[in-house]
């Protein structure tokens, strides 16, 4: 996908404000996510320390349980930093984008695209943090649906985005901009 493209698709996409005003599904979760969401000291202080702008362009859809709970911690670092801008676009309807970034053949989301300020890309995070997506494509999966999500909730209550933003950082911090 060349940078210009890239440029035209995030002016395009949904800032995070916009997402939760239209959202349909989980309203309510994706308010008290939102609404608790908070970068640790750590965080904040690597968050602060980037001097170049970066543009994270999120492949989503809102029902998604996943992204209900990675999304606030994500737009919490672009209102934690002037260089840092956010767009969200629609998984089904960037069928081509979301191919360009699959997790094995799996249309997994949240997809995050860390863009350059020439919107170069220069890494991409997602579905999950790691250690979370390692045990749900191990363990999780000998589960039930119904059995597993629970443990995944949980998973993330007790990381409370401190993974999803180091992960995500780690990307920034391991380019040259």
């Amino acid at each position: 996908m060349d940078d210009q493209s890239l440029r035209e698709r995030f002016a395009a996409g949904s800032t995070f404000r916009e997402l939760l005003a239209r959202r349909k599904d989980n309203s309510e979760l994706w308010e008290a996510i939102y609404k608790r969401a908070t970068l640790c000291d750590e965080a904040l202080a690597r968050v602060r320390a980037i001097r170049s702008p970066w543009n994270f362009l999120v492949v989503n859809e809102d029902w998604c349980g996943d992204s209900v709970n990675i999304l606030p911690y994500v737009a919490r670092l672009k209102e934690a930093s002037p260089y840092i801008e956010m767009r969200i676009l629609g998984r089904d309807t960037n069928r081509d984008l979301m191919d360009a970034h699959l997790t094995g053949t799996s249309r997994s989301i949240p997809i995050v695209i860390v863009l350059d300020e020439h919107f170069h890309e220069k890494g991409w995070w997602g579905p999950r943090p790691g250690p979370l997506q390692q045990w749900v494509t191990t363990e999780g999966l000998a589960l039930p649906r119904p059995e597993r999500y629970p443990l995944i909730r949980a998973w993330y209550a007790r990381d409370r985005g401190r993974t999803i933003v180091s992960e995500i950082l780690s990307i920034t911090e391991g380019s040259n901009g």
